[in-house]
C-alpha cells in the first residue's frame, strides 16, 4: 500500500542499531510480505531472508527483487532469499544478527500460545547479543478503527469498502474489505469484486513484555509511535527492542 510509512519503520530501525551500537550483517524479516522493508535491507549491504506464509506475497517479492537486480543491484555484500515458512516455526540453517517485524504482524496471531511460539523462534533463531525488534497496534489503535469505521478509497483503477468488528473483551477486530478492481475485459470496463477479511488481536505491552522475559530475551526498550518515547494511554502503536543475552 502506497500509504504504509514504510521509510519510518526504516529510520527507526537505524536508530535502533545506533542507540545499542549494532551493525548487523544479517537479518530475518518476519512477515515480509511484498518485501518493501527486506529490498531496501539488502540495497543497503544487508544479508536478508524474508520470511511470510503467504505464496502469493512471496511472488511478488520475487518479482520486484529481480527487477531491482536489473536496475541498480545490492550494495556489496547485500542479499535478499523468500522463504515461505509460518513464524511460529521458522527455522534457519545458522542464527542471525537481527530479527524484525514490522507493519503489526504479530497482531495476526490471535491465539497468546502462537505469540509465544514465534518468540520462542526468534530467540533461537539469534546469535547471543542479536536484536529482536517488532511493532504491535496498541489496542487503542483497534478501538480507533472500530469508532472510525467504515473507510472509503475510491480510485481510478481500483476502490474499497472496508468495515470492522470489534470484541472488546479480547481486544480482538475483524476487518472486512469489499475491494473493487477495474479491469478492460473485450473493451468494455468492468470491476472485479474481492471480498477479504484480516483478524488482529491487540495484548498489553505488560504481558508482550513478561512473554519476552519468560523465552529468555533482555527488553532494552518499549516505546511508541516510531519515537523512543514511552507509551501512553493514547499510542497507536507499540515497539519493542529486546536482545538475546
Amino acid at each position: 500500500m502506497s500509504d504504509m510509512p514504510y521509510p519510518s519503520w526504516m529510520s527507526f530501525l537505524r536508530q535502533c542499531w545506533q542507540q545499542y551500537d549494532v551493525s548487523p550483517q544479517t537479518l530475518v524479516d518476519l512477515g515480509c510480505g511484498t518485501g518493501s522493508l527486506s529490498l531496501p535491507l539488502a540495497q543497503a549491504g544487508l544479508q536478508v531472508t524474508g520470511i511470510d506464509i503467504s505464496s502469493d506475497m512471496l511472488a511478488v517479492a520475487q518479482d520486484k527483487s529481480e527487477e531491482l537486480r536489473k536496475l541498480s543491484g545490492f550494495a556489496k555484500g547485500g542479499s535478499v532469499q523468500w522463504m515461505e515458512q509460518d513464524m511460529r516455526e521458522w527455522l534457519l540453517s545458522a542464527p542471525v544478527d537481527c530479527v524484525i517485524s514490522f507493519c503489526d504482524c504479530l497482531n495476526y496471531l490471535t491465539d497468546e500460545a502462537d505469540i509465544r511460539l514465534a518468540m520462542e523462534k526468534s530467540y533461537a533463531g539469534l546469535r547471543s547479543g542479536g536484536l529482536f525488534i517488532f511493532d504491535i497496534h496498541a489496542p487503542r489503535q483497534l478501538v480507533g478503527y472500530a469508532e472510525s469505521q467504515p473507510f472509503v478509497m475510491d480510485e481510478q483503477d481500483i476502490s474499497y469498502i472496508w468495515t470492522c468488528d470489534y470484541d472488546e473483551a479480547r481486544m480482538e477486530i475483524e476487518h472486512h474489505l469489499s475491494i473493487f478492481e477495474r479491469q478492460n475485459v473485450k473493451g468494455l470496463d468492468l470491476y472485479r469484486k474481492i471480498e477479504e477479511t484480516h483478524v488482529q488481536r491487540a495484548y498489553p505491552q505488560e504481558w508482550m513484555v513478561d512473554q519476552l522475559n519468560a523465552c529468555g530475551f533482555d527488553i532494552l526498550s518499549v516505546s511508541a509511535d516510531f519515537t523512543f518515547e514511552p507509551p501512553t494511554q493514547q499510542s497507536e502503536r507499540l515497539f519493542f527492542v529486546a536482545r538475546r543475552p
